[in-house]
């Protein structure tokens, strides 16, 4: 079992490194150019350079910072959004407990503490202020996308994450719970500080928000948490709303779509205004959510009286 999640660990970081070469290929496309094609056959060496690269710079400190919190906060949120991917069903042996569901939720709420102390423990201004509007911002949509997943739960009567697969057989949840499916994903894009939402590092008012006196293998790990949480959580969500299937290429194909719209969204939207990211989760997706959490308890509570 250990050799197994090794082994899964691995093969996220491995695909964590082409999901960013993918990125900028699509970003670049986008731009109508290239992106990068000098290392390698198109390119493919390129993660792999920048990881060298990266690792082997300088690492720098603030004078005034508290070292100690410093160094730890990005190695705990590089092993936080690994930890993740533990919970990922498999037929084999591995970790798929019976409440995986509630691990996801637990293990994702922890990665807030980690930006909190590097924006605090830097002891920079703009730092302070990243880390500040990323925990806002997290916190806030953790509410709202706990009770649109309360809702996919009523559908399946469970906390395991691979009964996802057996009561999407016939039909996805995509096509039973369409608008919560698409709050589940703006929901989701929010909670990993993606564009349309990245203000916890925006370039144009922050500098680079919350990680900016990060360099070398601290910046590093940061982004790999990053692009291992946008990789998990579209896993994540073509496990609850597109079936799953993962007995079959379909699953990565889906997975690989999911991702692909992570990339897709930031190269089209330009960013929100706080304010008004605040205003959709508290005064849309909030009292919507509630809604529609009654309306399909309701629904299976009358399905299961039907049953008796």
């Amino acid at each position: 079992m250990i050799l197994t999640s090794l082994i899964q660990i691995v093969c996220v970081l491995v695909g964590v490194a082409f999901l960013t070469l993918l990125e900028r290929k699509v970003l670049g496309y986008i731009h109508l150019r290239k992106g990068p094609n000098k290392l390698g056959i198109l390119g493919l060496l390129q993660p792999f350079s920048d990881a060298i690269k990266l690792f082997s710079k300088e690492q720098l400190s603030p004078i005034y910072s508290n070292l100690v919190v410093f160094y730890i906060s990005p190695v705990a949120n590089l092993f936080f959004s690994l930890m993740l991917w533990l919970s990922m069903p498999f037929f084999s042996v591995n970790l798929s407990f019976n409440l995986s569901f509630l691990f996801i939720l637990s293990v994702s709420s922890l990665s807030v503490y980690t930006i909190m102390l590097s924006g605090w423990a830097s002891n920079s201004n703009y730092a302070l202020l990243g880390g500040l509007r990323a925990i806002a911002q997290m916190i806030s949509y953790e509410v709202s996308l706990i009770l649109i997943l309360l809702s996919f739960l009523f559908f399946i009567y469970s906390f395991k994450m691979s009964d996802f697969f057996i009561y999407q057989n016939n039909s996805w949840f995509l096509f039973n719970a369409f608008p919560l499916s698409i709050m589940l994903l703006v929901s989701l894009l929010a909670e990993t500080n993606r564009s349309p939402f990245d203000f916890a590092e925006g370039e144009s008012e922050l500098v680079s928000g919350f990680n900016v006196e990060y360099s070398s293998g601290g910046f590093a790990m940061i982004f790999l948490a990053e692009y291992s949480s946008i990789l998990f959580m579209s896993m994540f969500s073509s496990l609850v709303f597109l079936g799953g299937l993962s007995d079959s290429y379909f699953f990565f194909v889906e997975l690989t779509l999911v991702s692909f719209f992570w990339i897709w969204v930031r190269g089209s939207l330009p960013r929100y205004r706080y304010d008004k990211l605040m205003y959709l989760v508290w005064k849309c997706y909030l009292p919507l959510s509630l809604g529609m959490m009654i309306f399909y308890v309701s629904f299976s509570g009358a399905n299961l009286f039907l049953y008796m």
